[in-house]
């Protein structure tokens, strides 16, 4: 291990403090939402979960595809496909938070089995989404200021947790339709 990797630079130290207070603010908003319950009345938002299982689609295909993208050394379009594969998880987080300010939880009608595996899927689900925001910004800061080594160190963890939460995300959806 070299020593620029046991020291963090101060500009490092600035960006984590500012990734960390962001990320706990997130988090206690999101659970703001989440807790407060749901108003007795609110515009009509059914349509929201497909929209937002639509935005968790089209990220994990960008993930993939940004992937495969780097692999093939097309940076421009890796580029291009990660910050497409953010904006779609953004825009799926607005979208939930709006669906369960409104309207509270969709609760599982599911017996049996069935029960135990989604719950299952939506614990872990809901845990590694927690690390979602903290280690994109992570690796956006990586990327921009152009520590490669530490982007790519970090990507092989938080890659597979994005696509597990995108597609998990999608998987949910489905097993809540009557």
């Amino acid at each position: 291990m070299s020593s620029e990797a046991l020291v963090t630079p101060r500009s490092d130290r600035t960006f984590f403090t500012f990734n960390a207070l962001l990320s706990a603010v997130a988090v206690a908003f999101i659970a703001f939402i989440l807790l407060r319950g749901h108003g007795a009345s609110g515009p009509e938002l059914g349509f929201l979960p497909a929209v937002n299982a639509s935005f968790n689609a089209l990220s994990a295909l960008c993930l993939l595809a940004g992937y495969l993208a780097i692999r093939q050394k097309k940076v421009a379009l890796h580029r291009v496909l990660m910050v497409t594969a953010f904006a779609c998880s953004s825009l799926f987080l607005v979208g939930y938070l709006t669906y369960h300010f409104v309207h509270g939880d969709t609760k599982f009608g599911g017996v049996g089995s069935i029960r135990t595996v989604y719950f299952s899927l939506l614990i872990s689900h809901i845990l590694l989404s927690l690390s979602v925001v903290p280690l994109a910004l992570s690796s956006f800061y990586f990327a921009f200021i152009r520590s490669f080594a530490r982007h790519r160190r970090l990507n092989r963890v938080f890659l597979p947790i994005w696509l597990y939460v995108s597609v998990t995300g999608v998987l949910i959806f489905f097993m809540l339709r009557p």
